[in-house]
Order: structure tokens, then sequence, then C-alpha cells
């Protein structure tokens, strides 16, 4: 009999083979939560995590606190915190500041 290792998620049960597929994953609260609660209980970790997903530190780091804070709902985004991540990424936000000083 194989002992398959398994987290509380959020939910139910959570097994390795539950976790979001590696690749295009778009990033539902839920999923979010999923990977948060592999990392903390150890089914995953952090190292991988960052390598399945393409995860950064910082944001791996971010999923926690918010999961921490308000649970799923606080893994949500809103479209105008997507589009700063966005800016950020592309460079946009300091051009637009600097066209408003």
């Amino acid at each position: 009999m194989k002992i398959i290792p398994w987290v509380n998620g959020p939910s139910g049960f959570l097994s390795e083979a539950e976790l979001p597929v590696p690749g295009d994953v778009r990033w539902t609260p839920r999923r979010k939560a999923e990977v948060v609660a592999a990392v903390n209980g150890d089914l995953l970790t952090a190292d991988e995590a960052f390598r399945r997903y393409g995860l950064t530190a910082e944001e791996l780091a971010s999923w926690e606190i918010a999961f921490r804070r308000s649970g799923v709902r606080g893994l949500r985004t809103t479209r105008i915190s997507r589009q700063r991540h966005a800016d950020k990424l592309s460079g946009t936000a300091s051009v637009v500041r600097q066209r408003i000083a």
C-alpha cells in the first residue's frame, strides 16, 4: 500500500496530484491558496514551487501574507493591481509619472 502525502488545502485534502498543472496556469485565488498550502505543509518546497510555476520569492511571499491575513479572498487581484504589475514590468508607470510631474 502506497502512502500519499497530503495537506489541508482551501477545498479540503490536497495531494501533489491535485496541485495546479505546471505551465500556462491562470492564477485563480484557489490555485494560489493550493500552492501556499502545499509549501506551508511541506508537500512542495518553495524552490520546487519557483521552478514548477515560474514564481519569484516575492510573489510567493505576498501570496502567503495575503492568505494569512484574509484567506482565499485575500488572494484575489483587481484589474487595477494587475495593470500596475504590468506597468512595473514594462516601465510604463515611471514614464506616466514623469509626464504628470
